[in-house]
């Protein structure tokens, strides 16, 4: 190493020097897209300090820096997913099985803002939002609807669901009882993950402490029911999605994932007998090597915190396993085909990163849903990583870079940093409702938006090389039919109409029976949704006891 110091000064002085002095630097200082510092070289003195079997080490084993897999990619390809919903159960089946036919394997399924919150589509609140941004979901028809041809036994489906995750589990439990298909056999995810509403996206319905609650009910149940079944998807990629930066978004992705394994365990639960079906969802920024030391540094981060602090015997509870996409914030509304570039590197630092699952968006979603092309294309895009560049060869082939492992190494080393500061607030809850993680956010997206005005951070086409619009070709984008909103509210009225009123009161008052005892809710949803029983008023039912959360007045 000594010898590596003096050749590295013998350089700076005798070759570096005179190059800088006839053409200087760019920039004064050069950092992350989050603003960590990066040095101009980065040589084996970077990694001194480093000890590779602790810090690093090998595929499949702890600390699973490398990878939650021996053999990663070679054995075990990615799972291809591409999030779409919109309008109509019957729309939505329709994409999905054209995705499907495309060689995807992977359901994802975005939900309307009337499903996400609690309503129906006839409900005033639902009003010209009807299928806007996902599927509208009323009742079993619609989810039986959905899944129309789509064997539940032969695909994954992940739900981007999270305040009345309880209730569209229970619909897709009793489609697949419908299917013939035992519920042990049902694989996916539900995000589940109602901490980051309140921090990050604000589609909560319920208080804190209730909504505590339900996501408990759900990692409860499919831990003793649904095997297969990824209780929640802890989602620190709508945290970066609100302005966090790298290191904030894994920091609090941690610190929300603390917090629910804390919850479970208090209900009594043992780590091993549900951390090991709890997934992570991340998201890909601008930043590459950033990007992929993140994903890194989750692995080992998290991998010591289920060993140490939770004294986790099963390797698997120690498992960051990963869902990645491309971050909505990123694409950009001007020259829009540049997304497709965008999409593309999001997709390799995935790889690069070792996800589990990865989502591509489309070119067009900067405008609107996309459009059944541009889904195509996104799904292509992973279809060629993963066939045409020899990307799966090998594990972690960045893993060795000096300075890829010195940038996972402070990304840990301050993401640790933020976990012990939250530790000493009291944990996640309390910090969330001090309002300290929303202050953070806030700052970090106003450094992050001054950057983009100064022009210091150069978004192509946006603040840079950018064009008239009356200078470029007009594109066609997908457009909702109007009729949407009024054929969903007919639907749900057909439903009603044909369905056991009795039979629905009765569940109805199950439902609010088993929440004033406590108990977990899941079988009486499953119950009340098989009356057909609807969402909205399964959340009315609930919205009578707990009440809804109210921003203005408890932050």
């Amino acid at each position: 190493m000594d010898d590596l110091t003096a050749a590295l000064a013998r350089w700076e002085n005798e070759v570096l020097g005179p190059a800088l002095a006839d053409s200087p630097e760019t920039q004064a200082e050069f950092t992350t897209g989050s603003g960590l510092p990066v040095k101009r070289l980065y040589t084996p003195l970077d990694l001194a300090g480093i000890d590779y079997r602790n810090e690093i080490g090998f595929p499949g084993e702890h600390p699973y820096t490398r990878g939650v897999y021996p053999s990663m990619y070679r054995g075990r390809p990615w799972t291809m997913r591409i999030y779409a919903g919109f309008g109509t159960a019957e729309d939505t089946n329709q994409r999905f099985r054209h995705l499907l036919d495309q060689g995807m394997r992977g359901l994802s399924i975005a939900f309307d803002l009337p499903t996400q919150t609690g309503y129906d589509s006839d409900h005033p609140m639902a009003e010209g939002a009807v299928g806007r941004v996902g599927v509208a979901v009323d009742t079993l028809a619609d989810m039986e609807t959905i899944f129309r041809g789509i064997p539940l036994d032969q695909v994954s489906t992940s739900m981007t669901i999270n305040a009345p995750a309880t209730i569209l589990l229970a619909m897709y439990v009793a489609v697949g009882e419908r299917q013939g298909v035992p519920i042990r056999k049902l694989s996916g995810t539900t995000q589940n993950d109602i901490l980051k509403e309140f921090i990050a996206r604000g589609s909560f319905i319920f208080p804190l402490e209730p909504s505590m609650k339900l996501t408990m009910d759900v990692v409860e149940y499919c831990a003793r029911n649904l095997p297969k079944w990824n209780t929640m998807s802890i989602a620190g990629y709508h945290i970066r999605e609100a302005g966090a930066d790298a290191v904030q978004e894994l920091a609090f992705t941690l610190a929300d994932a603390i917090a629910y394994i804390e919850a479970a365990r208090a209900r009594g639960l043992d780590v091993d007998e549900f951390a090991s079906r709890m997934s992570y969802s991340l998201g890909c920024h601008r930043d590459l090597f950033e990007e992929v030391a993140k994903f890194r540094a989750a692995r080992k981060v998290f991998a010591r915190i289920m060993r140490d602090r939770f004294q986790a015997k099963d390797p698997r509870s120690c498992l960051f396993r990963t869902f990645s996409g491309s971050c909505g914030s990123t694409l950009v509304a001007q020259q829009p085909l540049n997304n497709t570039v965008r999409i593309a590197l999001h997709a390799l630092m995935a790889v690069l990163g070792g996800h589990q699952a990865i989502h591509t968006a489309s070119w067009d979603e900067g405008h609107a849903i996309p459009t059944e092309e541009a889904a195509t294309l996104a799904l292509r895009t992973q279809q060629i990583l993963a066939h045409e560049t020899n990307l799966c060869n090998t594990i972690d082939p960045l893993a060795g870079s000096y300075y890829v492992e010195s940038l996972t190494d402070e990304i840990a080393r301050r993401t640790t940093e933020y976990l012990d500061k939250i530790d000493a607030m009291g944990g996640m809850l309390r910090a969330i409702e001090s309002g300290y993680i929303a202050a953070e956010l806030q700052k970090a997206s106003i450094r992050l938006q001054q950057r983009i005005d100064s022009g210091e951070q150069v978004i192509v086409g946006q603040n840079r090389f950018s064009e008239e619009e009356s200078d470029k070709e007009q594109q066609e984008y997908f457009a909702l039919d109007e009729r949407v909103e009024q054929q969903q509210r007919q639907r749900l009225a057909e439903v009603k109409a044909q369905r056991d009123a009795t039979a629905v009161q009765a569940a109805l008052r199950d439902v609010g029976e088993v929440i004033r005892h406590g108990d977990n809710v899941m079988p009486c949803l499953i119950r009340a949704v098989q009356s057909y029983a609807t969402l909205g008023e399964i959340c009315a039912v609930m919205r009578e006891h707990w009440g809804e959360f109210n921003v203005s007045t408890q932050f």
